[in-house]
């Protein structure tokens, strides 16, 4: 699973889901480009950590043209991108009479159209180079729908669609592209919704437990290490026939 002298670039990666790929990816000798709203500096030095080199553009995924500046000052840095992983994304609950619709445009724009223009801008350099991976971080929403979260449910399952043609677009080439699913990930996003439950009485223990218990069997969160593990072992040679899947990591949330 050495990556030497191949460079990633990870969106929404100064914190969470993102950086534990990053590291992950920077374990394995890779080269980065870490792409985030806030101070970089902690996620940056993190990954110098491992030896590597590292590099933070402040993108607005949502933002055709600033996705376009993240994609050159990539290949400034490092001469390309080998490995893409688009993991940027964001979330609104309503159901979908009150959803407001600038937020439905604003999920649909960095959680969908991002990982598109991220691709498409990548995807020539990959083909010229011989080599590439593409690994799109869908959820276990890319497969099954929940009330209220409707922008969210339709960008993922339109994420898992994107990978699918995508990889039979680059079914002959050493190049791979696949999704993979999580369910419940202790980021910020879900602590929220914990807060929420703990805030009708619950302790903070049984607030994870409740929510956990909604849909997640192992009754475990997924953590960004084991998401890391697994992007890393989507871009070796081990998985070079993996092409076009949906890889669930969800604690059995969509084994029913």
């Amino acid at each position: 699973m050495q990556l030497h002298g191949k460079t990633a670039l990870v969106t929404g990666s100064t914190s969470g889901i993102g950086l534990g790929i990053a590291l992950a990816l920077a374990e394995a000798g890779a080269n980065l480009v870490l792409n985030g709203f806030g101070d970089p500096t902690p996620a940056l030095d993190h990954v110098r950590a491992t030896g590597v080199k590292a590099v933070h553009h402040a993108a607005d995924v949502s933002q055709v043209e600033q996705i376009a500046a993240l994609i050159e000052a990539a290949e400034a840095a490092f001469g390309g991108v080998d490995i893409l992983v688009n993991n940027a994304g964001i979330q609104h609950v309503a159901p979908v009479e009150d959803f407001p619709a600038e937020r439905w445009d604003a999920i649909l724009a960095i959680n969908l159209s991002s990982v598109f223009h991220t691709t498409r801008l990548c995807l020539p350099g990959m083909k010229q180079r011989g080599w590439g991976r593409i690994v799109n971080i869908a959820s276990a929403h890319g497969l099954v729908g929940s009330a209220g979260k409707a922008a969210y449910v339709a960008a993922k399952h339109g994420v898992v669609g994107l990978t699918k043609v995508v990889a039979l677009e680059t079914a002959t080439l050493d190049v791979t592209c696949n999704a993979v699913c999580p369910g419940f990930v202790l980021t910020p996003l879900v602590q929220r919704q914990i807060d929420a439950k703990a805030a009708g009485g619950l302790s903070p223990e049984q607030a994870k437990h409740a929510l956990l218990a909604e849909k997640q069997p192992s009754l475990e969160f997924v953590t960004p290490e084991q998401l890391g593990e697994l992007v890393r072992f989507l871009c070796s040679d081990a998985a070079r026939q993996v092409r076009g899947a949906a890889w669930s990591m969800d604690g059995g949330w969509t084994a029913v």
